[in-house]
């Protein structure tokens, strides 16, 4: 793991934790422990993190020379620091050729993208500066959206926290998927998100414009999901004319009416399939969609996988 002064804690902390569970569940079943895990930093020794609290670096990355599986890099709140350190971003780059897989925490994509790693690939980071790296590295295909992406053996995660489900898709990789189901398990974690879900839901979005002239007509979606709904029905609703309604729709959630409706159907689908037994022509129903297939077809559109592969997966 490298980090750096001013690192965010949890980014170095979460990712090493999840490693380290795995590790003792091996150890329980009677092997060796697969990982080693070590923290890298500008110098060995004692450094800083952005809550204040300190942390133990094993070495400096400036006199590491043992081979390294995987290289997880930290984010920090600024992430114009790795354009600042040169030798880093170098070092990193050479790190590319040999190292398994190189992956980033947060806004550790920016030290990915600031030694090149990124150019022809699709990365995430955190949503609050998707369009900073966009904007900044413009060879970098940037998914606002995603938990976490894998790219050949270039992988970047979204904010903070999504370093521990990158983690646990990790150890899926290396260990398979019953002990990566066991150490979410252990973490209390109800589920693995995969990589393609959104950062935010679509009612967490939603929230932010809750006073805004279409607050009442969102929490009227949300919980009216299986009802046929259309332009004209809902601009009805908020007393303008369908133009006016789209428009200002838009403007207020960052989604075409049909788009928003369609997200918060899907998210309704994905706790029926996590929390209930309910059969996929009840689910369906209740969230709104004509038939089965036109819910499989859209679960997979957004998801990349088919509702029952999604309920085999993530069924708690």
């Amino acid at each position: 793991m490298l980090a750096y002064q001013n690192v965010e804690i949890l980014d170095v902390i979460g990712p090493l934790d999840v490693f380290a569970v795995a590790n003792s569940i091996v150890v329980k079943s009677g092997k060796s422990r697969p990982y080693c895990l070590q923290i890298l930093a500008d110098q060995p020794g004692l450094f800083t993190t952005s809550s204040g609290l300190k942390l133990v670096a094993d070495s400096s990355w400036r006199d590491w020379r043992g081979d390294i599986d995987t290289l997880l890099i930290a984010g920090c709140k600024d992430p114009s620091v790795f354009c600042a350190n040169q030798a880093l971003v170098d070092w990193i780059r050479g790190m590319s050729g040999s190292a398994n897989r190189i992956v980033s925490i947060c806004t550790g994509a920016f030290a990915l993208a600031e030694a090149g790693l990124l150019d022809g690939r699709r990365a995430t980071t955190h949503w609050l500066l998707t369009q900073q790296l966009a904007n900044s590295y413009n060879k970098i295909r940037v998914d606002p959206n995603a938990i976490y992406i894998r790219d050949g053996h270039i992988y970047t995660s979204a904010g903070i926290t999504t370093g521990i489900d990158l983690a646990l898709s990790l150890i899926e990789e290396d260990l398979g998927r019953e002990i990566s189901l066991l150490t979410a398990r252990v973490l209390v974690m109800f589920f693995k998100r995969p990589g393609g879900q959104s950062q935010f839901s679509t009612q967490l979005r939603a929230q932010h414009v809750k006073k805004g002239q279409l607050g009442e007509l969102l929490n009227w979606i949300a919980e009216n999901t299986h009802h046929h709904m259309t332009v004209e029905m809902l601009a009805d609703k908020t007393a303008m004319s369908e133009r006016t309604f789209a428009r200002v729709f838009v403007a207020e959630t960052g989604r075409t009416p049909a788009r928003y409706i369609e997200e918060i159907r899907l998210e309704k689908a994905v706790y029926f399939l996590e929390e209930t037994e309910m059969p996929m022509k009840l689910i369906a129903q209740k969230t709104g969609f004509t038939c089965v297939e036109q819910f499989r077809r859209t679960f997979k559109r957004h998801l990349g996988i088919t509702p029952q592969a999604y309920r085999e997966r993530f069924h708690s």
